[in-house]
């Protein structure tokens, strides 16, 4: 049998220098103590959290408070209770207003979709000419919301002096009421919202395109899928969760619309383009009925919070 023969100070074989049992090694670096480990983190995020919390989340609790009160400035808040929940959902100006609100939210939902998947499918890849047309295609996103309503407002001014109805003449065709319609006024703000938010769309879907195996499709070329199967069978079903993302931000886009229909339409004409926003800002706003505006927007925040929970569950259910 060998014999190994320590060295002095040293460990067998190694050499090391050896400790007693409870001491460490002087030389090496201390871990910080688990409080500042823990804390750190917090400090560098305290700064946002103070942000949302003056300007979110305590103007969010405090429209609660306010929604059992009826607000009356420098004379003191008087409580009502559900009443003022009980008065707006006896309105009939706010049912219309949720109906608009529901169809202009499917619609430019899943048109935004739609229109940013094939986006997408257009402009992915590396090449320098598609990462030029994507940042060409992206910029109605990152310009104003009111920029962008005031062009359209000149795009579609109703008579022949709007840009578009100036086009339509050149070719014989009369001029069309396209805000100034109650048939019409609803689907243009709806065309609107989808050219703005469908290039948003289109930069979820090109990363997650972005994250898929290219090994799966070079195994479905070879198995003599075609274009078309591979799109259904390995591009589709690794987007998923990407297209939950898509839904989810697009349902509580489409419930807070308000921008482009205030500076487009106002509401109107004839409350055609009216939506639950529109409706709370002149319920407090304009007739100052703070208390109900607040029940209002109460109710629609626990909605898109509710709907939000559904599509996240409904998500990791299929995924189960």
């Amino acid at each position: 049998m060998a014999l190994t023969k320590d060295r002095p100070g040293g460990s067998p074989r190694s050499g090391r220098p050896r400790f007693p049992a409870g001491n460490r090694n002087p030389s090496a670096p201390r871990a910080l103590p688990r409080w500042p480990r823990v804390a750190t983190p917090w400090l560098y995020l305290a700064p946002v959290l103070v942000l949302f919390g003056v300007f979110k989340f305590w103007p969010t609790l405090w429209g609660m408070y306010l929604s059992f009160f009826e607000v009356r400035p420098y004379l003191g808040n008087r409580w009502v209770g559900w009443d003022n929940f009980s008065t707006a959902f006896h309105d009939a100006a706010l049912r219309s207003a949720v109906e608009h609100t529901v169809v202009d939210a499917l619609v430019t939902v899943a048109a935004s979709a739609l229109l940013g998947f094939g986006l997408a499918l257009l402009l992915e890849g590396p090449a320098r000419h598609l990462r030029i047309l994507r940042t060409a295609a992206f910029l109605p996103v990152v310009t104003a919301m009111v920029a962008v309503a005031e062009l359209w407002n000149t795009i579609l001014y109703p008579g022949g002096y709007g840009t578009l109805n100036s086009l339509l003449g050149h070719v014989g065709l009369g001029p069309e009421p396209f805000l100034s319609s109650p048939h019409s006024s609803l689907a243009s703000v709806m065309l609107i919202q989808v050219w703005k938010s469908a290039p948003y769309d289109m930069v979820i879907f090109v990363a997650g395109l972005a994250g898929i195996d290219r090994q799966l499709y070079e195994a479905a070329a070879i198995d003599g899928a075609g274009a078309w199967h591979r799109l259904r069978h390995v591009t589709l079903p690794s987007l998923r969760p990407v297209t939950t993302i898509v839904l989810t931000l697009g349902i509580i886009r489409g419930l807070r619309v308000f921008t482009e229909i205030y500076v487009l339409t106002g509401g109107g004409p004839a409350g055609s383009t009216e939506t639950i926003v529109t409706y709370t800002y002149k319920q407090g706003i304009q007739n100052n009925q703070l208390g109900m505006a607040s029940a209002v927007s109460t109710v629609l925040f626990l909605v898109t919070v509710l709907l939000t929970c559904l599509t996240l569950w409904w998500r990791r259910r299929k995924e189960a």
